[in-house]
C-alpha cells in the first residue's frame, strides 16, 4: 500500500494540455501512464492528468515494490499502456543492469505482465531527452551525479553512454561534468569544463542544438552556445511521446 502521508503531489500547468496536444496530430496514442523512477521519489503522471504525484523510492525499492506503489496511487487512473524512465542503462527495452540507488529485481522484470498493459522502458535521460526534442539533430546531456546522454535525429531516439569516455589527465567526461568534478574543481572551473565538454560532444555528434537537462544544470550561470536549458518535467512529455507515431524511442 502507498503511504498517503508521504505521497505528494506536484501541479505541473498546462502540462498535460501541452503534451496532449504534441501528442495527437498523427491520430491517437493510447491513454498513457509515464512512470519516472528516481532514487528519491518516483514520478507518475497520466494523459488527462494535471499533477506528478511522487512516491518515495530509496534503496530498498525493488521493481515489484514501484510496481504495487504505482498501481495503488494511479488505481482510479484509466491508462493503457505504460512508460518507464529507468536510471540506468537499457538494452532492447530492458534494464540492463541492477540500479544503484534502487533495491534489487530490476533486470529481467516484466513490466508490461506486471502492470497487465502494453510497457515501455528507457533510459530515464532519453525519457526526458525525448520531451525536450524540438526537431533536427538535439543532443541532450543531464548534469547530475553523472553525466546522462542521448541523440535525436529526425525524431529517432539514440541513447547514449559518453560519461565514461577518457577525456582529460585519465578522467572521464563525468568526472569533470557530474557531482565529483563539481566538488573537485568548484562551481567557476566546473562551468568552464561543462562548456568544453559541450563543444567536444557538438560538434563530434553534429548536433543542430543541445538541451542541458540534470539538477546541476540550473549551477551554470550562463548557458554555453549552442545550449537550452531543460526541464524534468519534459520526461513525461517524453514518456507520451514513446507511443506517438513517428517517434522512435530505440
Amino acid at each position: 500500500m502507498v503511504d498517503e502521508t508521504a505521497m505528494t503531489r506536484e501541479s505541473v500547468g498546462t502540462l498535460a494540455d501541452n503534451s496532449d496536444e504534441v501528442r495527437r496530430p498523427k491520430g491517437t496514442p493510447p491513454k498513457t501512464l509515464v512512470i519516472d523512477v528516481g532514487g528519491t521519489n518516483v514520478k507518475i503522471l497520466a494523459t488527462g492528468k494535471t499533477e506528478i504525484v511522487k512516491i518515495p523510492s530509496g534503496p530498498a525499492m525493488t521493481a515489484q515494490q514501484m510496481v504495487d506503489a504505482v498501481l495503488e496511487a494511479a488505481k482510479d487512473w484509466g491508462f493503457e499502456a505504460v512508460s518507464i524512465g529507468f536510471p540506468g542503462p537499457v538494452i532492447k527495452g530492458s534494464p540492463a543492469f541492477e540500479p544503484k540507488n534502487l533495491g534489487p529485481g530490476w533486470v529481467g522484470y516484466d513490466f508490461a505482465g506486471h502492470f497487465g498493459k502494453p510497457a515501455k522502458v528507457i533510459n530515464d535521460a532519453a525519457m526526458q531527452a525525448l520531451g525536450s526534442y524540438e526537431g533536427g539533430r538535439m543532443l541532450f546531456l543531464g548534469l547530475g551525479t553523472g553525466l546522462g546522454s542521448a541523440l535525436i535525429v529526425d525524431k529517432v531516439l539514440a541513447p547514449m553512454e559518453l560519461a565514461h569516455l577518457p577525456y582529460k589527465k585519465g578522467k572521464s567526461f563525468e568526472d569533470y561534468v557530474g557531482i565529483r568534478g563539481l566538488k573537485r574543481l568548484g562551481d567557476k572551473k566546473w562551468a568552464k569544463a561543462v562548456e568544453d565538454v559541450v563543444a567536444r560532444l557538438k560538434a563530434a555528434l553534429v548536433a543542430d542544438y543541445v538541451v542541458l537537462g540534470g539538477g546541476n544544470a540550473k549551477r551554470l550561470e550562463r548557458l554555453p552556445p549552442g545550449c537550452r536549458m531543460g526541464d524534468n518535467k519534459n520526461a513525461f512529455i517524453g514518456g507520451y511521446r514513446m507511443w506517438e507515431e513517428g517517434f522512435s524511442a530505440g
